[in-house]
């Protein structure tokens, strides 16, 4: 019952990690469409392209499509676009809130089926018939393990009477 109660906990914490990766991944899309939105391609300084002195604070201009990908960053430059507009906290906080709430309320169903009688009473009976097919298969392998050991025994035997 134990070694039940255990494989669930397992799978409940399995499942617990799958979810919260599949947001954590969810999260860094929308991190990276809103820096994609904010910051707009301006092909400043490159490897190639950087301004020489400190006087220098025009950004350099992009003359190819492989000067574009050693951009390291854009610190500094003015968008050329209007700024993103932004939610107001207390609608962020509901949104976040809400949708937080939403998942944990996903995940107690999960965990509240996962914990149901029916549901341990399955998991312990396919164990157990899981333990007994096991129990056999090693009954199985040792029998043969002793049977070809037994061959050997007597081979050698055999072997030493005949020299």
């Amino acid at each position: 019952m134990t070694v039940a109660i255990l494989l669930l906990a397992c799978l409940v914490l399995a499942a617990a990690v799958g979810v919260l990766a599949v947001a954590l991944r969810e999260l860094r899309d929308r991190v990276r469409v809103l820096e994609v939105a904010r910051v707009p391609d301006v092909g400043l300084v490159t490897g190639a392209g950087a301004p020489s002195s400190a006087s220098e604070s025009t950004p350099a201009p992009t003359s190819t499509s492989a000067d574009e990908e050693f951009v390291i960053t854009r610190l500094g430059v003015e968008p050329e676009s209007e700024p993103v507009p932004t939610v107001e906290p207390r609608l962020f906080a509901d949104l976040v809130l809400r949708e937080s709430v939403v998942k944990a309320a996903a995940l107690a169903y999960g965990v509240r089926r996962g914990l149901a009688p029916a549901n341990r009473n399955r998991i312990w009976f396919e164990m157990r018939r899981e333990v007994k097919r096991a129990r056999k298969e090693r009954k199985a392998e040792e029998r043969e393990a002793i049977r070809e050991w037994r061959a050997r025994q007597r081979a050698a035997v055999q072997e030493e009477s005949a020299a």
